[in-house]
């Protein structure tokens, strides 16, 4: 074998791997939590939601869970507000 070949041979023996990025060894984010997706909802109904609770919400909720609570908080809000309704009218006396 000519000394050039054996010399590429050797460099391409000990040349180093390729470094995996982060992301290949990276934990899969969980799933949010019926409490953690209430509270995003809830707080984004009230509008006071922070940008970084924002963003990592956005990796662990997903969107049929948010579409889910938000019926049924909107559903809860509408039925509060006709109970109190009732509520004012039968104390005023009508």
């Amino acid at each position: 074998m000519p000394a050039a070949t054996a010399s590429l041979r050797n460099a391409y023996e000990r040349a180093p791997l390729p470094a995996e990025s982060p992301a290949d060894h990276a934990p899969k984010p969980r799933d949010a939590t019926l409490p953690e997706v209430v509270g995003a909802v809830f707080s984004s109904f009230l509008g006071i939601r922070k940008g970084k609770a924002m963003q990592k919400d956005a990796v662990s909720i997903k969107p049929h869970q948010v579409v889910l609570v938000g019926i049924a908080l909107a559903a809860v809000f509408v039925v509060s507000l006709l109970l109190l309704v009732r509520v004012i009218i039968r104390a005023a006396g009508a």
